[in-house]
């Protein structure tokens, strides 16, 4: 077939919903669920775990990059968060901040109507959050309360930024920067 043929075919017409962005969020999606269903739902967490701090390292080293700065301040850190949920279509605000937390509320999920039935999906934002968080400022644990892969309107996202009491009772991962 040639390219002119191609680029005419009465397929492109056709209303199809897919385009590059659905067709990744539907790819994590089923990897996602496929690792859920295999391996179980603790084990696909850690899975896509180790993919979300690769992406929260290269992140932070982006944005580190970018203000020209070794190391981000605990407000610095909170603009990035909400700066790069921003950047792929999230809706995240601060509930609360303080030097030793910052609490997340979030109305829209990057992944769309995909994250649901799919909470392993959370452990990207747990570290990509984390792994900033900890990595400027020494230590983070991601409490995930709500999401709306679970079924909640919204999220709730504590990042715990010292070790607390409040913190080690809280279930959630522990960062560390390096």
């Amino acid at each position: 077939m040639t390219e002119a043929l191609a680029n005419s075919s009465p397929l492109q017409t056709l209303e199809i919903p897919l385009e590059r962005d659905i067709f990744l969020r539907t790819l994590i999606r089923e990897l996602a669920g496929t690792l859920q269903n295999v391996v179980g739902l603790e084990e696909a967490s850690g899975f896509i775990s180790v993919v979300g701090q690769a992406m929260g390292r290269a992140i932070d080293e982006d944005y580190k990059s970018a203000l020209q700065v070794s190391k981000l301040s605990r407000e610095q850190v909170t603009q990035v968060l909400l700066d790069l949920k921003r950047r792929i279509q999230g809706d995240f605000y601060v509930i609360e901040e303080s030097d030793e937390k910052i609490v997340f509320g979030n109305r829209v999920c990057p992944f769309a109507d995909k994250v649901l039935d799919r909470p392993s999906m959370c452990m990207m934002t747990s570290n990509v959050f984390g792994s900033i968080a900890a990595d400027n400022l020494g230590y983070a644990k991601v409490e995930l309360q709500e999401t709306i892969a679970q079924g909640h309107d919204g999220c709730r996202v504590v990042v715990y930024l010292q070790l607390t009491d409040e913190a080690e009772d809280a279930e959630g991962r522990e960062y560390f920067g390096a």
